[in-house]
């Protein structure tokens, strides 16, 4: 499996599960466009994968601005040459009771988790069809396919984003384009450790049902994004795979 002269955009990418699959990308040859709403930790990791001897762009986006996402699109074909590769990463969620939730939240978990791909997607997809390849891939959840307490809109939003992205499979398949996601688990990130951290039995709880007794690491998550933007995967698209060390299995 290789990425080489592959170029790719990670959105998320300063910190966790982004930060580990621009890195694992970057290890598979690509040239990744590090897309992060904080460009100190962005550059950070522009920095890792130069230390590779790879090429690294870090860029500051809210995916929640159409108008910036695509300029993230065109400034990464004016770096690197295309955009071969887009991931889905960038997310965000507050765990509480749907009946404790207010209108302004659902706004934001909705601009985020779902209306961020649909920006992303509208502004690589042409570069993709005038080429007529691209590897899509987005970060979905478990919590989508079986429910979360305390999750309730961004459930909704990680669904949303598996049926969006089947449809849209269908629609660019033709183009010699693949669609695909992954649904993490509960995984070990800044994000995953503040909740925890408010509630300590959450953590120990989901170490016990998960049947590998442990958390996700996001360089568990990586190689199987990377082999999904693979052309080892060029047969495969509208699908979801699941990495949760076996606490769905669905």
């Amino acid at each position: 499996m290789t990425l080489k002269d592959k170029s790719a955009i990670v959105t998320g990418a300063g910190q966790g599960i982004g930060r580990a699959i621009a890195l694992e990308l970057a290890r598979e040859g690509a040239k990744v466009c590090v897309a992060d709403l904080n460009l100190e930790t962005a550059k950070q990791v522009e920095a890792e994968v130069k230390d590779m001897g790879r090429e690294a762009m870090a860029f500051q986006v809210d995916v929640t601005d159409l108008g910036k996402v695509q300029e993230m699109a065109k400034k990464t074909v004016e770096a690197f040459g295309a955009v071969d590769i887009l991931v889905n990463n960038v997310g965000w969620d507050k765990i509480e009771l749907f009946i404790d939730s207010e209108p302004a939240t659902w706004d934001r978990v909705i601009n985020i988790n779902f209306k961020g791909p649909m920006h992303c997607f509208k502004a690589v997809l042409p570069y993709m069809i005038e080429r007529k390849y691209g590897k899509i891939v987005s970060i979905a959840s478990d919590s989508a396919r079986v429910g979360s307490s305390g999750e309730a809109v961004y459930s909704g939003m990680k669904g949303a984003v598996i049926s969006f992205s089947k449809t849209v499979a269908r629609e660019v398949a033709r183009y010699g384009i693949n669609v695909n996601c992954i649904s993490p688990g509960p995984t070990d990130t800044p994000f995953f450790a503040q909740v925890a951290a408010d509630n300590p039995a959450i953590g120990e709880g989901l170490k016990k049902a998960i049947p590998f007794r442990r958390l996700a690491q996001p360089g568990d998550l990586a190689p199987a994004v990377a082999f999904l933007v693979s052309d080892g995967s060029s047969y495969i698209t509208g699908q979801c795979l699941s990495v949760s060390g076996g606490l769905t299995m669905v």
